[in-house]
């Protein structure tokens, strides 16, 4: 099983979500082709109604401890209600491009 099935599977288990998107977004930093170490959650959830935003993400982290611990470099998190889903009429925000490492190196002007 892959971290990313993993992943889907931990919280899939725990919190039945309504959405789940988990994308892999190691392909954006300076690692090695096939990596799964940078994550983006977009998770829709009932039981994040009477949450916090930081007890959503304690949430999530706890689910993950261990791929937080061994595996997972990076984590985002989108952590919605429905009625906070549906006003976002389904939007996600973008991504920021990694400034580490060689992708985020100016480029030469030679």
């Amino acid at each position: 099983m892959t971290i990313q099935q993993n992943i889907e599977q931990k919280i899939q288990d725990a919190l039945a979500p309504i959405r789940l998107d988990v994308i892999n977004e190691s392909h954006m930093h300076n690692v090695p082709p096939g990596s799964e170490s940078h994550f983006k959650l977009v998770i829709v959830c009932p039981a994040f109604e009477t949450l916090s935003l930081v007890q959503r993400h304690q949430k999530i982290n706890g689910i993950l401890a261990k791929e937080l611990s061994e595996d997972i470099h990076a984590l985002s998190m989108e952590t919605h209600t429905e009625q906070e889903w549906e006003q976002r009429a389904g939007r996600t925000m973008a991504s920021p491009q990694c400034h580490g490492g060689e992708k985020g190196a100016p480029e030469s002007s030679n």
